[in-house]
């Protein structure tokens, strides 16, 4: 089979795939999601079985890593038996899961065992009022204790996933950072999407650019550019002296779309071509009116990496430019 069909009109190679496997979360992060969020039913979400078909799928094409998100991926009933299947496949490179830690200390060395391989922990905020501000749920210990779980499984990488927002938590990047370099971990550092109807901030006060961040931190720290590429949007930096690497992803301040080799599918099978915008291509729809033809399959998503846009467009200002909430994209 030729491997590496999917390639969109600007010549950009797509090898990275999020796959979400739930829309469902047991937080409530007011940058992601509603506190009355309502989730799909049950019945139009992807099945285990339709999951792996579209990973096959894309990795039959040329796909070489893939993402497992959600909402938060570890609340899918099942989920290991995915991750055994995909965690077998030799063509992959990498199998990662992001995830916000609520799970992880009973869940850390069955995921390795699985054969994931890399895993990215969303940590807002070390103070635990302020962590349960973020997240809706005062749930700071046990994600710390799925950190050291997840230490403790020996992933070949973890690393720490942080939404900085001024006058929210800009200033605990330090102290984010000393935490990570303590670890042996990563951590990046995220500017906020404008994704979905938020209320409990206004997006153009809150907003922190990346270039502030690497400048508090490099108050105290020296960094040197990296050559570490993960296939994500990060662009990372080494903190001199540790195992540490910070990562920046700036939607807004320094796009990064001109290397994209990513696309994205939601819990409810909808193949997102871009994070900036609504198109979608309705997955589910083909899957359930013709199981089992991966041919069918497999022309579809290379049909569809024809519409795959040049780059978004976010603004820092209250216009909401996409409608849905980041938990119904993944990750």
């Amino acid at each position: 089979m030729n491997t590496h069909q999917l390639v969109d009109p600007f010549g950009r190679r797509i090898t990275y795939l999020r796959l979400s496997v739930t829309d469902r979360c047991d937080f409530r992060c007011t940058y992601c999601m509603s506190e009355d969020m309502q989730f799909a039913p049950r019945q139009q979400i992807l099945s285990l079985e339709e999951l792996y078909a579209v990973a096959d799928a894309f990795i039959g094409l040329g796909v070489r890593r893939i993402r497992i998100t959600g909402g938060e991926p570890l609340v899918r009933k099942n989920l290991l038996s995915l991750l055994q299947r995909l965690g077998g496949r030799e063509e992959l490179e990498d199998l990662a899961i992001t995830t916000n830690g609520s799970q992880l200390a009973e869940m850390a060395a069955p995921l390795r065992a699985a054969g994931v391989r890399r895993l990215n922990i969303s940590l807002d905020s070390l103070q635990r009022e302020r962590f349960a501000a973020f997240a809706r749920r005062d749930k700071l210990d046990q994600v710390l204790a799925g950190i050291e779980a997840a230490r403790a499984a020996g992933f070949e990488r973890i690393k720490l996933n942080s939404v900085v927002q001024s006058g929210r938590n800009d200033d605990e990047v330090l102290d984010l950072v000393e935490f990570a370099i303590e670890r042996g971990l990563d951590i990046s550092f995220i500017e906020e999407m404008p994704l979905g109807s938020v209320v409990s901030h206004e997006r153009q006060l809150t907003f922190c650019s990346s270039d502030e961040v690497r400048q508090r931190i490099e108050q105290r720290h020296a960094l040197v550019r990296s050559s570490k590429v993960t296939g994500g949007p990060s662009r990372y930096w080494q903190v001199a002296g540790t195992q540490t690497q910070i990562g920046f992803i700036s939607p807004h301040s320094h796009n990064f779309c001109g290397d994209c080799n990513r696309v994205r599918v939601t819990a409810e099978g909808k193949l997102v071509l871009c994070l900036g915008h609504d198109d979608a291509l309705d997955l589910k729809r083909l899957l359930r009116a013709h199981p089992g033809d991966d041919e069918r399959l497999r022309q579809a998503l290379i049909g569809a990496l024809r519409l795959k846009p040049e780059r978004h467009h976010f603004a820092t200002d209250e216009q909401v430019q996409v409608v849905r909430f980041m938990s119904m994209t993944g990750g």
